[in-house]
């Protein structure tokens, strides 16, 4: 391809002072960070899986913190009401109606700690929420917040007492990342920064959600070639049809990934290709992003 004149210099510029104020606090985790403001550039949700100790809520949080956005941590637990969730109707003696009483859900990121310790109505509430960006309170539906992202977290050790997340709820994460352990020299810098009785540093705003929603506008502007549609498409398909192109694993799916995975592809790699300073996405950026995008979908 020819360069093109256009460029997002400044859209690039803004969304890399995020994440050098994020990277103050946070101790590698460069693949975390990256996925997560990606995840926020395109308007998508983003499921968390590590085990306990590895900084996945500090991230989330300090996220927020950069953005200049409103955060709310929701622990999940078998006893949780989606009233605690979405909010409730509250009985007002004096006019004897009832007002409604907003829940954590109001906010722009959402953390849901421990997502598949929370029963099934729960999360159907969750749902509507990630999925229609609005909740119904009564007989009234409310529209959420813009920007709105749920960020949800999951103990992969530790089973007992959980409620899987359905197939349909999986299918609305835009990305799972899978967040492994740090490496020594990682570990030793978290070690000098947090066995520290002084408390840990304070990430500052860089920028504001409008100026975020104005970066999201452009998304639209980054080109994506018809041939490079047709390689996501084929990715897909091959989840659906792997003996069309020559792959033996067809004993090994249940089902492949569903048009959602063609769409969240697709808005990623524009999204991956506007964070790299380009208006035009090249293979490797679906590459990149390719497995957090399908490995829950499969």
């Amino acid at each position: 391809m020819k360069e093109s004149k256009n460029s997002f210099e400044n859209e690039t510029a803004a969304l890399a002072r995020v994440r050098t104020e994020m990277q103050r606090v946070i101790v590698g985790q460069e693949q975390l960070l990256d996925r997560l403001l990606l995840g926020l550039l395109c308007n998508g949700h983003v499921l968390i899986e590590g085990v306990p100790g590895l900084a996945k809520t500090l991230a989330v949080s300090t996220m927020a913190g950069a953005l200049e956005a409103s955060f709310q941590r929701i622990q999940f637990t078998p006893d949780l009401l989606p009233g605690d969730l979405i909010g409730t109707l509250i009985y007002n003696q004096k006019t004897g109606d009832f007002s409604p009483h907003m829940g954590p859900i109001f906010s722009n990121i959402v953390l849901a700690d421990e997502i598949n310790r929370a029963p099934a109505k729960v999360q159907s509430a969750l749902l509507e929420a990630m999925q229609e960006q609005q909740v119904t309170i009564g007989d009234t539906t409310y529209e959420l917040d813009d920007p709105f992202m749920v960020l949800a977290t999951q103990n992969p050790i530790e089973q007992e007492g959980t409620y899987p997340l359905p197939e349909a709820q999986m299918d609305r994460f835009m990305f799972k990342l899978v967040v492994e352990y740090p490496s020594i020299d990682e570990e030793q810098k978290i070690l000098q920064r947090m066995s520290r009785t002084a408390p840990v540093l304070k990430v500052e705003p860089t920028i504001q959600t409008s100026d975020l929603l104005a970066i999201r506008a452009k998304l639209d502007e980054v080109h994506l070639a018809e041939d490079l549609e047709r390689y996501i498409l084929r990715i897909v398909d091959a989840t659906r049809n792997p003996k069309t192109y020559g792959l033996e694993i067809g004993p090994y799916l249940r089902h492949g990934a569903s048009p959602r995975a063609t769409i969240f592809l697709a808005t990623a790699s524009r999204g991956a290709a506007l964070m790299a300073g380009r208006d035009y996405v090249i293979p490797q950026d679906i590459k990149d992003i390719g497995l957090d995008v399908m490995r829950h979908r499969i």
